[in-house]
């Protein structure tokens, strides 16, 4: 039975034209040998699987070829080629760093130097994963990397070259390879087919392309891996079923679903999703670039960025011009904050059904903005009442943002009146109205200028509308009672509760009297107190007058110095309190020799 090879070793480049990806760093070691510049040291770094080893091999091969051809590549016919390709050469000796990384292996690596190639021009020392030699390893090695015998050549190979000491970076001619581009990569694999007698589907090549993030050798590996599955053909659901990869489809669906606002087949579809073994993090990871792709896939400049196969591109293309910018952007900062929100989450499936809900949420908006019929934004506007109530105020639930806003600002000049006495009400402006534009035709700068616009004329509008409300509110001067009082403070404890704690316990416990003259005096326990209401007083002290209709109300605090001293605030004063109830503290301190 004869053994089996990977494809990974078995079509494994041996000359420079055959690598893949790598042309510029190609061209340049076969200029360098054309024109006799070798230098003594090179440093390949680079991703995984991206030709670094393969390059190395290929470059030590040809510098000892003892008949190149004219495009500098070697003729696989001198005994240097033919001792290298049979692996016999005592020319070119492989380190793998990784297991010898110790001193005592460098020297014995210096100690080899010296000793003269046999057989071509120079010794090649290939040293992989040089960033796992040790500090002292690296210091002994750089007298003899800086002026080995003329013979002596050195090539370091490294994934991660942040970890190699600046003096033996100073030392060598840097080669930064590339990641495999998804074409390129595609392309090598329909070659490998080709010449494997296999009919694989092209899609599903890309899904292995994609999978490979890269790296050759993880493509021809997951190559190997579906051929074993599948045999001589295989299909584009072989590859996903085979690689646990997420089918485009469901992303093609659940965008749909998006923008008809369908939240329970969205939910549906991520639960069979989840019943099929992937994990939730890596859908939300999914769904998020499917969208980055639907974004690039409207303008044919953008589209090159798209690393699909032909017939997927098409679909993409299609929803492209199904979903509107502000809905993809939207999209987008959605999937995105749940991807940074996942890790530190309690209930992840619930976050991720949450972001599907949010989604289908903005796509039913956007469905229901757009088959509305246009009208005027000033036919919208319902007309507030020109006359407040004559009955009793009564206390409504406030909002947050009524009173955590700037304080209401008016001039000492009195408002215009009107000729029954009532305040002018201010007509609100005519909200701008977005170009009638298809959505593929709208530029990214100019639907966030016309965003920015339309948000600036709808907050003057709600600033007319709220400074007319207020200047009507505080010509008014109705009488309240101490109930309304006392229900309006509780409200106001409420709303502190979650964003103030201290504001909120000084409220619950401080309801104010009514004095002469719409005087509202709040007795606090200390000056702390006195000074957190302080901070906010002009806020909450307007929409007090707002909601008692009345704009002569002020507010004016005191602090009861008896209320503050019968409060124990240090830890002596809270010790003193407790021993006063029970005497055995006092036994317990002395005995064990306690401190607070």
């Amino acid at each position: 039975m004869e053994n089996f090879i990977v494809s990974a070793r078995k079509y494994r480049p041996v000359t420079f034209d055959t690598v893949v990806g790598q042309g510029s760093i190609t061209a340049t070691l076969k200029n360098a040998i054309k024109n006799n510049q070798l230098a003594q040291a090179y440093l390949f770094c680079g991703p995984r699987g991206v030709g670094k080893t393969t390059c190395s091999r290929i470059f030590a091969k040809t510098i000892n070829c003892l008949n190149l051809t004219e495009d500098m590549e070697a003729c696989n016919e001198c005994e240097s080629c033919r001792a290298f390709n049979e692996n016999r050469s005592y020319n070119i000796h492989e380190l793998d760093a990784a297991s010898n990384n110790s001193v005592d292996d460098i020297r014995q690596l210096i100690d080899k130097v010296r000793i003269p190639p046999q057989i071509g021009r120079y010794s090649v020392y290939i040293v992989d994963e040089v960033h796992m030699l040790s500090a002292a390893a690296f210091n002994a090695f750089l007298k003899t990397l800086e002026e080995p015998p003329a013979h002596a050549k050195f090539i370091l190979a490294t994934t991660e070259k942040h970890k190699i000491l600046p003096t033996i970076l100073s030392r060598c001619q840097i080669f930064d390879f590339n990641r495999m581009k998804v074409e390129d990569i595609v392309k090598h694999l329909q070659n490998l087919a080709q010449k494997e007698g296999i009919d694989a589907d092209p899609n599903g090549l890309n899904v292995i392309a994609q999978k490979a993030d890269g790296g050759m050798r993880d493509a021809l590996s997951f190559f190997d891996q579906i051929v074993s599955f599948s045999g001589k053909k295989f299909t584009y659901q072989d590859v996903i079923n085979n690689l646990n990869v997420l089918d485009y489809e469901y992303y093609f669906k659940l965008i749909d679903y998006f923008r008809d606002g369908d939240v329970n087949n969205a939910l549906l579809a991520f639960n069979e999703i989840l019943n099929k073994g992937f994990d939730a993090h890596h859908f939300v990871s999914g769904l998020s670039q499917h969208i980055r792709d639907i974004m690039v896939s409207r303008d044919p400049a953008t589209l090159q960025l798209l690393e699909v196969g032909a017939d997927i591109r098409d679909r993409y293309k299609k929803q492209a011009q199904e979903c509107p910018l502000p809905f993809l952007y939207t999209a987008l900062n959605i999937t995105n904050r749940c991807d940074l929100d996942y890790r530190e989450s309690k209930s992840k499936r619930l976050l991720v059904e949450l972001m599907l809900m949010q989604l289908c949420n903005i796509g039913g908006k956007i469905t229901a903005q757009q088959s509305a019929p246009q009208t005027s934004a000033a036919s919208s506007v319902s007309p507030s009442s020109s006359a407040p109530s004559s009955s009793t105020p009564s206390v409504s639930a406030p909002s947050v943002e009524t009173f955590h806003e700037t304080s209401l600002q008016t001039s000492n000049n009195q408002p215009p009146q009107t000729s029954n006495n009532q305040p002018t009400q201010t007509s609100p402006q005519p909200a701008a109205q977005p170009a009638q534009r298809p959505a593929s035709s709208v530029s990214i700068k100019d639907y966030l200028k016309h965003k920015n616009d339309v948000a600036q004329q709808e907050a003057q509008n709600r600033s007319q509308e709220s400074t007319a409300a207020k200047i009507q509110n505080v010509t008014e001067c109705q009488d309240f009672t101490q109930e309304q009082v006392a229900q309006l403070w509780a409200k106001l404890a409420e709303i502190y509760k979650t964003k103030k704690p201290r504001l909120h316990a000084i409220f619950a416990s401080s309801v104010p009297e009514i004095k002469e003259n719409y005087v509202l005096e709040m007795t606090l326990q200390n000056s702390l107190q006195n000074d957190a209401i302080n901070e906010v007083k002009a806020g909450f002290v307007n929409y007090i007058r707002q909601q008692l209709h009345n704009g002569k109300i002020e507010v004016i605090t005191k602090v009861d110095a008896t209320q503050a001293a019968a409060i124990p605030y240090t830890d002596s004063d809270k010790f003193k309190y407790l021993s006063q109830q029970n005497e055995n503290l006092n036994v317990l301190k002395k005995d064990l020799d306690l401190d607070f």
